[in-house]
């Protein structure tokens, strides 16, 4: 790894905040701005964290829902366990049915909230990695048409390009809003954004 890489990324405010604070990923700060703002993951809910690991984002959602509510925390690596009960997390890849099925069976109940900071491996090539960024995406929102309730909440992580617009238009059939976020935490010169599905519209069967 280079080691102005890694200066740099112990000069990053976030970075340092998430050390003293006990958060696994600087990425908490991305999901604590965006919640600040738009309230959209509150007490009790049943949360769902696509490509959760290290589990930031579950730190950060655990907090909100309290002992009354439930995530479950996907993603190709372990993560590291949490002591709470009504935190789960499973090994899967979230491209595959049998993922969703096992996400299916975990749940206590229709998820209120699906998040999603799923990420692929960058190539370095702009055009692949967004590609390969908003295929993520989409299989996020098809995660959530299975899962959440009518009126659950929807965050997901894309990269601006080409394809973004057509992504967000399919959000829009099925969400009374969509909002698009530029956390502070999100670096200015990252092509990182995220966009917020409120309230699920009732799916056709």
């Amino acid at each position: 790894m280079p080691k102005a890489w890694i200066q740099d990324r112990k000069r990053d405010y976030y970075y340092k905040k998430a050390r003293e604070e006990k958060y696994r990923s600087r990425a908490s700060y991305k999901l604590i701005q965006a919640v600040k703002k738009y309230d959209f993951i509150k007490y009790g809910d049943v949360v769902i964290d696509l490509g959760a690991a290290p589990g930031g984002w579950i730190q950060v959602a655990k907090r909100i829902i309290g002992n009354k509510g439930f995530i479950l925390g996907v993603d190709l690596k372990p993560i590291e366990p949490f002591p709470q009960s009504y935190v789960r997390t499973i090994v899967g890849d979230m491209t595959e049915r049998e993922t969703l099925e096992q996400i299916l069976e975990l749940l206590p109940r229709k998820a209120d909230v699906v998040i999603s900071d799923a990420s692929p491996n960058i190539s370095g090539i702009w055009e692949v990695d967004h590609a390969r960024q908003i295929d993520l995406a989409q299989q996020a929102l098809e995660i959530s048409y299975e899962t959440l309730r009518p009126h659950g909440n929807f965050f997901v992580k894309a990269f601006q390009g080409d394809l973004l617009d057509d992504f967000i238009q399919k959000m829009r059939k099925h969400f009374q809003t969509v909002k698009i976020i530029k956390p502070a935490a999100s670096r200015a010169k990252s092509s990182e954004i995220f966009l917020l599905g409120l309230n699920l519209r009732q799916l056709p069967d």
